[in-house]
């Protein structure tokens, strides 16, 4: 099969290798495709700690396609049965892993790109949030994940007021349902337009979807007394500095809504799953680019780069 191998900073190759065997309790999947990750970026950049070359497909874990093969002991499952999946080589034509960490998808999804792993994160973020009917909730950075969050606030019934730094975010978020927006770039300025939408009282919800320290810092501050401030972006490029005096004083609930068990994962894939199905999910216009296997270095850096237009690119296999 063919398969994308990191072999150094910012360098990739697509590479034959053999076709991985699936053991006991695994599952082989034909990817279809793969989503790519604002995680990706940090090994992506090669930093210290990453030994290249990388294992055939490495980084890739936004799969889905269709299972080709079972190992010894897995029921429930069928070949040619349409899937996604939480596997980590899937920058490749096949991937292998876990039989629980595969899940069906309906006949009505099965034509459509469907990477269940970022759509699972958005529905867990958004249960762990606790986003409900009346309240102002401020989400600051609006790309894939935040787009989603704004559609699924907005759907329960809050004023979602929305903070991002490019004008077609911003329009973007207007139609996934956002009451007010407001672009990122002045932060003495955004604090005063949310002080007084809110009345003084700012927001009873701030979901931090950026993984960057200014908006982070401006998070917190946008986050009325007794709320809760969501840290959904994902931070890899080091410590924070955090205004702990403001933060103490409005005495406010910190939720870092990043899981690490991979049944939360699995589970909040197949809530994105019924989301999808009744509507209140449309992730197809939120998937900007497609670049295929060959070109996923490509797909990497415009993940990066965040040209104009792009909210989140996926790998397509051959």
């Amino acid at each position: 099969m063919q398969a994308a191998v990191l072999t150094g900073p910012g360098k990739l190759e697509i590479r034959e290798v053999p076709l991985p065997e699936p053991k006991p309790g695994e599952v082989r999947v034909r990817l279809r495709g793969c989503g790519v990750c604002a995680s990706n970026l940090e090994p992506w950049s090669g930093p210290d700690w990453m030994a290249f070359p990388t294992r055939p497909g490495d980084l890739g874990h936004e799969g889905w396609g269709v299972v080709d093969a079972l190992g010894p002991g897995v029921t429930g499952l069928a070949p040619g049965q349409p899937v996604t999946t939480l596997f980590y080589n899937s920058y490749a034509e096949f991937d292998v892993g876990p039989a629980e960490n595969v899940v069906p998808l309906p006949p009505a999804l099965e034509d459509m790109p469907f990477p269940g792993e970022p759509l699972g994160c958005a529905m867990n973020i958004f249960r762990r949030a606790g986003i409900r009917a009346g309240q102002t909730v401020a989400i600051v950075g609006i790309g894939f994940l935040g787009a989603l969050l704004t559609r699924l606030a907005s759907e329960t019934g809050a004023r979602v007021v929305a903070i991002s730094r490019r004008p077609f975010a911003l329009e973007l978020a207007r139609r996934m349902g956002a009451a007010r927006t407001i672009t990122m770039d002045d932060h003495a300025r955004i604090v005063e337009k949310v002080e007084a939408l809110t009345g003084g009282r700012f927001c009873e919800r701030v979901v931090e979807a950026t993984g960057k320290a200014w908006p982070l810092a401006l998070a917190g501050e946008l986050t009325g007394e007794g709320g809760r401030l969501v840290i959904a972006g994902y931070h890899q490029d080091g410590p924070r500095e955090i205004n702990m005096q403001l933060w103490n004083w409005r005495g406010f609930d910190v939720i870092n809504a990043h899981e690490r068990d991979p049944m939360a994962y699995i589970s909040g894939m197949r809530e994105a799953i019924d989301a999808v199905l009744s509507g209140r999910l449309e992730p197809m216009p939120l998937i900007t680019h497609a670049y295929p296997l060959v070109r996923t270095d490509e797909a990497l850096d415009a993940t990066r780069d965040r040209p104009d237009g792009f909210l989140k690119a996926v790998v397509r296999m051959p």
